[in-house]
């Protein structure tokens, strides 16, 4: 009988391990997303930037003035 419940504790340590190991690659997950977001929302404010206080460094960085708007067009509304 004492073999039971050991087996029994060593599922639930293999199982509360996986979950643990889960939630922290999910907890991973969010923050590249969070980070990738910041990225790009921080590269379309500065695009934003360049294209009103200098439109010739639009071409240099090998953009259109239309795809720079276009990117642009994807910041958040308060930031238009």
């Amino acid at each position: 009988m004492n073999d039971i419940p050991t087996f029994a504790s060593g599922q639930h340590k293999a199982a509360r391990l996986a979950e643990v190991s889960h939630r922290h690659h999910s907890l991973a997950t969010l923050q590249s997303i969070v980070a990738t977001w910041r990225e790009q929302t921080r590269f379309r404010w500065e695009l934003k930037q360049k294209l009103k206080d200098n439109p010739h460094l639009i071409d240099d960085i090998g953009l259109t003035k239309r795809q720079a708007e276009e990117e642009i067009a994807k910041l958040p509304f308060w930031q238009r």
